[in-house]
């Protein structure tokens, strides 16, 4: 079953395959308490899949590298932006120079839609005949974004968004957004610099030749005006057109008709097509972008479906410890928490367990088997409680296990301490073992103490 994607959702299918390709890559994550938050949480299972991978992208650094890398692509778009004006403006005194000599219109013409027609051309064949298209532009933009990202988990990024556009061949309609605007933007540049030439310069307009006629030169520039007229541009008659092929016109008339249809032929052959194509491509790619899903039929996906939709549930937990502990961030106090449980972790026959508790706090017994802990943080990511206490044998040493299990019991609950049990009769607690309990806990966040914190497990307060 696929899971449809509306464009406000491509964030997450986008991290969902980043996560994909990172697993493919470099191996399983440590996904024990994503998954089972997604199965609590419930749903088909590309639902349950996107759960997953977002827990992973935010305690696994790649939702922070997603906004690292969303600020590089903006960045990367104000530069290319930039660097499109600057053309645009190099365009417009290539084409009319300083004033000092005449201008020759069709080599003016040629500087300002040579270079685009040609690199227009290409761009519409690779769209039809190609079927794709990765412009240049295109592939400069994700370059500069993963540059300006800076950020060492953002290396899959790039890739994991061309494959999810790829999958509804909506990449080349991004391309083509980039690619069409910001010729629009260079055009519009050179046609607002050309008119401030106009205005301040005075330009004569002329054509030379040597092979052709003045027929030719007639024709076309004709041919060419006929749609800007249409608009209102002026267009130089054949008496005016003759004439510049004859000497630099003298007449004011014949200079801001050339002027007029210099500046219709941008507008209507240059700027309005790139415009339109812009408008066409985020079009498409906003009808496309509707119907975008997960495949969940990649290796990937597939693998995730027993684990996040078991046909029967199956208890134990991953022996691997994490490289490091999550923060622990309990979730906020609600109406729909309440309860207290006390919960020992690895406890030996010389402690004596449990204490006397009030008929309102649950026992949660000892947690020293995988199937014990999976039990309990089952229960408790179903029913979390309102205050949990977490009792501990300060005479082990504190491994990545044992404060990785701390940590995800404590996200269960809206409030957490920590009991660090004194030693049994006739024994007495290692001082440099104890600091490295304390040191450990305190680098969690979590609340500990010596004393028994059950006036506070049973009521709420001290």
């Amino acid at each position: 079953m696929d899971a449809r994607v509306t464009s406000t959702d491509l964030q997450q299918l986008w991290l969902t395959e980043a996560i994909r390709l990172r697993e493919e890559q470099a191996g399983p994550l440590d996904d024990v308490e994503a998954s089972r938050l997604a199965r609590h949480a419930g749903g088909d299972l590309p639902t349950r899949i996107h759960r997953r991978a977002a827990w992973l992208a935010q305690h696994n650094g790649l939702l922070t590298a997603l906004q690292h890398w969303k600020q590089g692509a903006r960045l990367a778009l104000i530069a290319l932006s930039i660097l499109a004006v600057f053309s645009g403006a190099g365009l417009a005194f290539a084409a009319l120079g300083n004033g000092v000599l005449p201008v020759n219109v069709f080599w003016a013409l040629g500087s300002l839609l040579g270079l685009n027609a040609l690199l227009l051309a290409s761009w519409l064949a690779g769209l039809v005949f190609a079927g794709k298209h990765s412009a240049g532009l295109g592939r400069l933009w994700l370059w500069l974004s993963e540059k300006l990202a800076r950020n060492a988990q953002a290396v899959h990024l790039a890739p994991a968004l061309l494959l999810v556009l790829q999958r509804r061949r909506l990449n080349r309609w991004v391309v083509g957004v980039l690619v069409n605007g910001l010729w629009a933007l260079a055009l519009t540049s050179a046609l607002v610099v050309m008119l401030l030439l106009l205005a301040t310069r005075r330009y004569g307009f002329v054509w030379e030749t040597t092979i052709l006629g003045s027929d030719t030169f007639v024709n076309l520039t004709q041919a060419l005006g006929a749609l800007p007229a249409l608009l209102g541009f002026a267009t130089p008659d054949e008496s005016m057109i003759r004439a510049s092929g004859a000497a630099t016109p003298v007449f004011e008339g014949a200079r801001q008709a050339w002027a007029g249809w210099l500046v219709g032929v941008l507008i209507v052959y240059g700027i309005a097509p790139r415009a339109a194509l812009a408008a066409l491509c985020f079009w498409r790619w906003h009808q496309g972008s509707q119907r975008l899903t997960l495949d969940v039929q990649l290796s990937g996906y597939s693998q995730l479906r027993e684990r996040l939709m078991p046909s029967s549930e199956r208890l134990g937990v991953s022996d691997a410890a994490p490289d490091r502990l999550h923060e622990v961030l309990a979730p906020q106090p609600s109406a729909s928490r309440a309860g207290a449980v006390l919960v020992a972790i690895e406890l030996d026959d010389q402690q004596a367990w449990p204490p006397e508790l009030p008929a309102t706090v649950q026992d949660a017994g000892v947690l020293d088997t995988r199937e014990s802990r999976h039990r309990l943080l089952e229960q408790m990511t179903r029913y979390p409680p309102a205050r949990l206490v977490i009792a501990l044998d300060p005479r082990r040493s504190p491994d990545r296990g044992s404060l990785a299990l701390i940590a995800e019991l404590a996200r269960c609950a809206s409030a957490t301490r920590l009991w660090l049990l004194p030693a049994p009769a006739g024994q007495q607690l290692d001082t440099e073992r104890l600091d490295d309990w304390q040191h450990a806990l305190t680098q969690l966040h979590m609340t500990h103490s010596t004393h028994a914190p059950l006036t506070w497990l049973e009521s709420g307060n001290d």
